[in-house]
Parts: C-alpha cells; sequence; structure tokens
C-alpha cells in the first residue's frame, strides 16, 4: 500500500497557491499546469523505486520472561540488500503485558548491506502471558515523496512474572545457616529413614538388611548402609482465582497480592530446600504442579504464576479440595490463599479446609481490608456516616466469625494486609519448620 508523504503534500499545496498566478496572467496557466504534471509523475516515479517492506530481514532477541517493575532490553538486528540508504517508521504490537498496541513508533535509517542493532527498553505493564509480534513497516521512496506500508510477521510471546525485586532484597542467609535455623539436623539411624548417608563394617547385631552386598564384595568384608531421617518437606500453594480475589484493596487486586506472596514463598521453601507444588484453581482445576524442589521447580512456579487470570465465577471448592487429596497424598504444608465473607456464604470453604486435617497441615492466607477497617474505626459526623461505620463493623464481625470457625477445625490462619503477606507467609512458613510441625 502506497501513502504520499508530507513532503509531496507541502509540495501539492504550494503549487495549488502558484495556481492564483494563472488568474493574473493567464499565459502562466500551462506552466501551472504542467508543473503539476511533472509532480505527479515524480510522486510515480518515487512508488516505482521504493523498497517493498516485505524484502527487510529483522531479527528480533528478547529476554525469555520479564518481571514486574524492572525493565530489560529486546534488541533489533535490521538489513536490506538494495541500493541506498533506507528510512522506515516502525509500528509494532507488543504481546499484551508489554504494552500491546500502545507502544511508540519507531523511525530507522538502514545503510545498504549493513547491521543496523537497535535496542528498546521494555517496562512490562501487567502480569501475564501473550503472543504477538506484528510489525508494521513504512518505507520511504528515495525521493522522499511516498511511503509504502508493508507487515512483517515476527510473533514472539511475552512472559511477565510477578515482580522479584522483593526475592532480590531479602538477603537469604547461607544453606548451612538456613538448615540449623529452621532445625533441619541430620540423624543418623541406622537401618531407618530413606536418604543415604554413608556405610560402615556390619556388626552383629545390625539387620541384615542394611548390610550393601556390592560393597562387601569390593571390600572383602561385610559393609552396613546407613540412612538418615528425610528432612525434606512437601509445601502445596493452593490460590483460588475465583470471584473472592478479584475485588481491589486500593486499586489493586487481592489476586495479584496473593502471586506475589506465593511467589516469596516458594522461593523460600526452595532456598529450605523443600519440595513445593502449585494448584490454580476456580470453577475448574486450572493448573496442578506436583511437588519439586529445585531452580527448575521455581521456575515453573513461576510460569504458572504468571499466567493466573481472576475469573468472576463462583469457585467450585469440592471438585478441587478432591483432586487435591487424589494427587497430593503425601503430608504436606498446604497453604490456600482464598477469601471469606462470612460463615454462610463461605460454609463450603471452612468445611473443606477443615477436611484437610490430620493427613495435612493446612494455612489459610486471607487479606484484610485496610479501607474497610478504617471506616469502622471512623467517628462518625452525619447519619450516613454511621450506617457506612455500622456496616463496616457487621461485615467485619461476619468475616472473623468465619475465621474464628476454620481456626476452630484445626487450620492455621493468617489474616493480614496485602502490603505485609509476602513477610507473613514467609515468617510463618519458617516458624513452623523450625517448630517441627510438620
Amino acid at each position: 500500500m502506497l501513502f504520499p508523504s508530507r513532503r509531496w503534500y507541502f509540495g501539492a499545496a504550494g503549487l495549488a497557491a502558484l495556481a492564483i498566478v494563472g488568474v493574473w496572467w493567464p499565459p502562466g496557466t500551462g506552466w501551472m499546469i504542467a508543473l503539476d504534471v511533472a509532480w505527479v509523475l515524480l510522486l510515480v516515479a518515487d512508488g516505482l523505486l521504493v523498497v517493498d517492506p516485505a524484502t527487510l530481514e529483522v531479527d528480533r532477541e528478547a529476554p525469555p520472561a520479564f518481571s514486574l517493575g524492572r525493565t530489560m532490553p529486546v534488541t533489533y538486528r535490521w538489513r536490506h540488500h538494495h541500493r541506498g540508504r533506507v528510512t522506515v517508521r516502525i509500528r509494532e504490537t507488543f504481546p499484551e503485558p508489554l504494552g500491546g498496541a500502545e507502544v511508540p513508533e519507531r523511525l530507522l535509517t538502514l545503510p545498504p548491506n549493513q547491521i543496523v542493532t537497535e535496542i528498546i527498553t521494555i517496562a512490562p505493564t501487567k502480569r501475564g502471558t501473550d503472543t504477538a509480534g506484528r510489525i508494521a513497516v513504512r518505507v520511504r521512496g528515495p525521493l522522499g515523496l511516498i511511503w509504502r506500508q508493508g507487515t512483517l510477521e515476527r510473533e514472539w510471546t511475552g512472559v511477565v512474572f510477578p515482580s522479584l525485586e522483593g526475592i532480590v532484597r531479602r538477603g537469604l542467609p547461607t544453606t548451612a545457616s538456613r538448615r540449623k535455623e529452621a532445625g533441619l539436623r541430620s540423624q543418623r539411624r541406622i537401618g531407618e529413614g530413606r536418604v543415604f548417608e554413608s556405610l560402615r563394617e556390619w556388626v552383629p547385631g545390625d539387620d541384615t538388611r542394611s548390610i550393601d552386598w556390592k560393597a562387601t564384595a569390593r571390600r572383602g568384608k561385610l559393609m552396613a548402609r546407613e540412612f538418615e531421617d528425610e528432612r525434606r518437606q512437601h509445601v502445596v500453594l493452593v490460590i483460588d482465582a475465583g470471584r473472592l480475589l478479584t475485588t481491589e484493596i486500593g486499586g489493586i487486586p487481592r489476586l495479584e497480592s496473593v502471586i506475589t506472596a506465593a511467589l516469596h514463598l516458594a522461593q523460600a521453601a526452595i532456598e529450605h530446600d523443600d519440595n513445593v507444588g502449585l494448584m490454580v484453581f476456580a470453577r475448574d482445576v486450572e493448573l496442578f504442579l506436583p511437588p519439586a524442589r529445585g531452580r527448575r521447580a521455581l521456575r515453573a512456579i513461576l510460569n504458572g504464576l504468571a499466567a493466573i487470570e481472576g475469573r468472576m465465577v463462583e469457585s467450585d471448592y469440592p471438585a478441587a479440595f478432591r483432586y487435591l487429596a487424589v494427587r497430593n497424598r503425601r503430608r504436606s504444608l498446604t497453604v490456600v490463599f482464598s477469601d471469606v465473607i462470612d460463615r454462610t456464604a463461605s460454609e463450603a470453604l471452612v468445611t473443606y479446609l477443615g477436611s484437610l486435617r490430620p493427613r495435612h497441615l493446612p494455612l489459610a492466607v486471607t487479606l484484610t481490608d485496610p479501607v474497610l477497617e478504617s471506616l469502622a474505626n471512623t467517628r462518625p459526623d452525619s447519619v450516613a456516616a454511621a450506617f457506612d461505620r455500622a456496616a463496616a463493623e457487621e461485615l467485619l464481625i461476619a468475616r472473623e466469625e468465619a475465621l474464628a470457625s476454620v481456626r476452630r477445625r484445626g487450620v492455621l490462619v493468617l489474616d493480614v494486609p496485602p502490603d505485609r503477606a509476602s513477610d507473613a507467609v514467609v515468617e510463618q512458613y519458617t516458624q513452623l519448620k523450625r517448630k517441627g510441625v510438620l
């Protein structure tokens, strides 16, 4: 598709102004027409010489993932094989979490047969995953009178993780310090446990099942295996992505605060060498990652958290907890991120949280609403304000009754403001590790 440039329009406007001369000097009319025809012919000639955008070569190098609150560069390498310099205007559609169509237009000049490197710094706008990358390119003709537009399909997937800033700042202690602080001590018990610790010479009275026959053959004497108790534990993060967590506190959806807290807890558990799993549900179970350890497990959880979207639906707690019971039979710290309204509305959640006992150690994490608490503690100065305060107090009382019902069922409850959720969850996990509750 061809478009006259601003330069051509300015020239055409100047020729139109000169046409007034023909009114006062009739012999000049012919000259004016000749100039107009020449100007149009130059436009046509420029259109015939302009480079086809489809012949441009471009490679994009983008980070495998971005994180909120952190800018990262994306590198482009442009090249063409035509004569002379080529001026291009670029308008690209980024993946939605990286700005979508709201991306500034770029202007480049490309020398012939040379690679031009373009570096763009991108600041993600929201968490999520999306695929896009159509590049609309306009190439200017050699005379600068026309633009030729085309499209280059260069799709890429932009993944934006939750903010990692708090994790970087946390300043984690060494592995030995963490193990000591959390109460992780190796306990050697002959013939017990499942983690191999060492070999020693077999003595009468030891269990014959502990004899390592291969080591015995190599050394020419009976050798026994020693084991230590396996202290690596399971932590399962369960996130309710239904209607309750789509509401906003201070302009930020509850779900975003929950995701950040879950990420910090996953990082802490990985650093303590625990196995970490993730389940996300709303009306259906949308994601389940079985407990695993190490950096690969953390990366899988990061990818899972990046793709979570809140749903304006009622969560199916019976189906979700049945699904979890079938796929996670080993005792684990099950951290359920959800919310409660009152005992009646949250009866299903309260019931199924209690059903996790005694096999698992359940921890319910809910977020308080500072605005609602402030309203309940504000002295009213009008009748309307008095009704608002009474309504806020009633909501808070009903909510506390629901949380008390959860506690009576043996479930640990952590009810904290959104801005303290991450630190509070990690602190609670550390205390449970130190006490050896699991």
